[in-house]
Parts: structure tokens; sequence; C-alpha cells
């Protein structure tokens, strides 16, 4: 996909769009003429003859037709999806750090399903490999009265060096398929249920492996969690963990592709002020990404994260990423590896942010990843780097679209017109053009504030 589209895919995305199209059937069974959903092979994305196991019908519980009265009021424990703010996980997916942003968007839309408007509540999910966007979708869901919660479909745009790649995945409840159950009421071992129920487009059968299970959540153990398993369309199986308060708490395996919880709002929301020590990390963390990165300044960092992690609660995770991402800047410098150094400064620094959801409102949070990724831009701009340059003019909107609506109105309206002029320079790779803007959005950013109750 051209730039040009991708400014258009990307309003997608802010606007949260949602098109309401034709009748399918409801809930149930969605499968190939011959009864069978083929294995999809997923290197070439093409079937293999092969059916799936499935599970037996009389195992399902996903084959009653929902009722949504109340659907966008989701207070399902396991997928509070109206609940939780956001969520924020951790891992490594293809031997890469790996990082999702999984917010909810104000408001509400509806979806239409047989003649009735459904109400969904829309999530944002934001993907990033080595610091960098990867994958957006807007996720729908909707509550049925019996507690139980549906997926309605979701849009979803590839990324490949900040520009869309392609939207494979792409799929809406009353258009390309049925409505997919993604959490029972009650989940029991042995239940099975399709999230997602397109085959050769999207297809996921789950099985409930355990229930009334106790992990260790960011700050202590979380009883009441699920471990389900998850059959995919190559014919795989994935581990997934649910936990009331957070939703998916994990997904894969120690040693492989791994993701999993490393804070949730407000789910992990610490009452009182920012502790000096993580003023102080993010004081020498904002010095190293705005200036020059030499030994001096990485010391700095290490110092004030040493300091820090002995005097606060740091969940496991969060600890694991921002020691491994010190070590990769600290080899990067010592290499002069510019492009590593940026990457790495990137990747700390959102880790130094995630620290700052325990303690501090989500929209100011989201207010300083607006400013941490202007200060990348300017980065990427000044080093010429087009592909950076519009993946972080992309990572700009996605964040302000969840910011915006905290945002005093003409300061909001500033801020957006920066974004048209940067995402203009982005399209064109036009990297001096970036530079040259990058500053006044800083300085909007700076000035910008929530609007006064």
């Amino acid at each position: 996909m051209n730039s040009r589209k991708l400014a258009a895919a990307v309003a997608v995305v802010l606007g949260a769009t949602l098109a309401t199209g034709g009748c399918t059937s409801g809930a149930g069974s969605a499968q190939t003429r011959s009864g069978c959903v083929q294995i999809i092979d997923e290197a070439t994305g093409k079937k293999t003859g092969k059916c799936m196991p499935l599970a037996p019908e009389k195992d399902r519980v996903d084959l009653a037709k929902p009722v949504f009265s109340r659907s966008a009021s989701i207070t399902n424990p396991l997928h509070p999806s109206s609940q939780v703010q956001q969520v924020i996980y951790g891992g490594q997916v293809g031997g890469k750090p790996f990082r999702t942003e999984f917010t909810l968007l104000p408001g509400t839309s509806s979806i239409a399903i047989k003649g009735e408007q459904v109400k969904v509540r829309t999530l944002q999910y934001m993907a990033l490999s080595d610091g960098r966007i990867e994958e957006v979708a807007l996720d729908w869901f909707a509550q049925a009265d019996d507690g139980s919660v549906w997926y309605l479909g979701e849009s979803v745009f590839n990324c490949q060096d900040g520009v869309v790649a392609d939207t494979a995945g792409t799929w809406k409840a009353g258009k390309t398929g049925p409505a997919a159950m993604i959490m029972p009421a009650h989940p029991k071992a042995g239940n099975v249920y399709r999230p997602e129920n397109v085959p050769e487009i999207v297809f996921e059968e789950v099985r409930v492996k355990a229930v009334g299970q106790t992990v260790e959540g960011p700050y202590g153990p979380v009883k009441g969690a699920i471990t389900v398993s998850e059959l995919h369309m190559d014919g795989s199986h994935e581990d997934k963990v649910f936990a009331p308060g957070y939703g998916e708490f994990s997904t894969g395996n120690p040693g492989g592709d791994l993701e999993a919880v490393s804070l949730a709002v407000p789910t992990d929301v610490k009452p009182g002020p920012v502790p000096g020590g993580l003023t102080a990390l993010s004081n020498a963390v904002r010095t190293a990404q705005s200036g020059t990165v030499d030994p001096a300044a990485v010391q700095k960092v290490r110092a004030a994260w040493d300091a820090y992690r002995s005097a606060d609660r740091v969940p496991q995770l969060l600890t694991q990423q921002m020691d491994r991402d010190l070590d990769t800047l600290t080899t990067a410098v010592k290499a002069r590896d510019a492009k590593g150094v940026h990457g790495a400064v990137l990747r700390v620094a959102q880790n130094d942010l995630d620290l700052h959801l325990r303690y501090e409102p989500l929209a100011t949070e989201e207010a300083a990843r607006m400013s941490l990724w202007a200060r990348q831009l300017t980065t990427d701009a000044a080093s010429g780097d087009t592909g950076a340059v519009a993946g972080d003019v992309t990572s700009l909107e996605l964040t302000w679209a969840r910011a915006k609506h905290s945002t005093e109105a003409a300061k909001a309206a500033q801020i957006d017109a920066q974004l048209r002029e940067l995402r203009d320079a982005a399209d064109r790779k036009d990297t001096a053009a970036a530079a040259k803007a990058a500053p006044a959005l800083q300085t909007a950013l700076a000035t910008a504030a929530p609007p006064q109750p």
C-alpha cells in the first residue's frame, strides 16, 4: 500500500469507522461446503486439503443466538473490555522485543447483524516490534445478556517500514461472518467456542483446559484465571491464560514467542504521588533520547534505573525488559551503531512511561507518549530514515486518537493541523520537512492540557 493509502487507512483507525454490512448467518458453525475447515499453510496462505481436528459440536457453548440488550457494558471479569482502560503486553515474537498497547477508545459504535444494531466497544490494538509499529487493529466487542462476551470483528492494518502492507485478517460480523464468542459467561473445563469463525480469513477454536487458577500478576497473585488451548488456521495449538481484571493475560510458551501482561489500568493503579526515583529515571531517559547518547548518558540511565527498582515494586516482566533494553543500548553505544542506539533508547523510554501508569492518569501518560514519539521523530528525521519517520507519524496519529478527547479543544485543533503537516511530509518521504515541522508539534504538546472539568 502506498503512503497516500496509508493516510486513508489511518483515518479509518482514528475515526473508528464501523460500516454496517449485509446479513449473514448468526452464531454457529462456519465451514466449507464439504463440512471441513481446511488447514491453511502458514507460509503460502493456501489450503492444504487437510481438515482441522475440530471439537465435537456437543462441546460447543457458542451455538445459541446471543441477545444484546446492554451490549456496550462489558463486565465479564475474564474479558472486562469496557472496564479496563489500557493493558500493556511485553515479550518477544520472532526473536525480537514485542510490545502491545491495548486501549479502550471513548464512546460506542454499532454493527448491524441481521437488521439488529448491536452497540460495541472499540479497543485499539497497537503492536510494536523492536519498538516500531508493526500492526494496528480496531477490535469490536459486545456482551450478551447472559454475560458472555462476543467478538464482532476487527479492522486490521499490517505495517512494514511504517507503511501499511496489507489488511489481512480483517472481518466484520454481519458482513464477513457471524459474531463469535470470545469468552463464556461462566467458563468450565471442556467448553469449546470459536472466537473467530470465518474460515480462510480468520478462524480459531478454543477449548478451556482449566479454570479457577491462580497466576502471578504484575503486582501479586491473581485468582480465578483460566487456561485455554487455541487451535489456529494452520492446525497449530497455542495456550492462552485469561485473568480477572486483565482479560487476555498471556499467550505463547517460555523460550519461544511469548506475550504477557506488563500491567493494566486501572487494575494495577496505586494511589499516591510518582516516586522520586521514577522521576529521576524519566529525566535521565528523556535527556538520553533528546541528546547525544554516549557511555556517560547510558550510565546515568542505568544508575537511575538501579536506584528506582531497588526502592519500588516493579513487575518482573518490566524489569526483564528494561534490563534487556539497557544491555542492548550499552552494546550499541560501544559499537557506535547509531540505528541500534536509537531503537534501544526508544524501547527504554517506552518502558519508563509504562512504569508511570501505576501512579498517573492514563491521559497524562498518553500525552507523554505523544511527546516521546515527537522526540523520536526529530531523531529519525535528522538521520534521513524515511521508514522510521513514516512509522513515527503513524504512531503519533494512533496515540492521538486515544489522547485527543482529553485535550482542550483549541490546542487539539492546533495539534491536528501539525499532524496533517507531518503526515504530508511523511507521505512525500521528505525528512527535511518532517524535521522542520517536528519542533512545533513538540512545543504544542508541551503546552497542551486536559480541559478543566
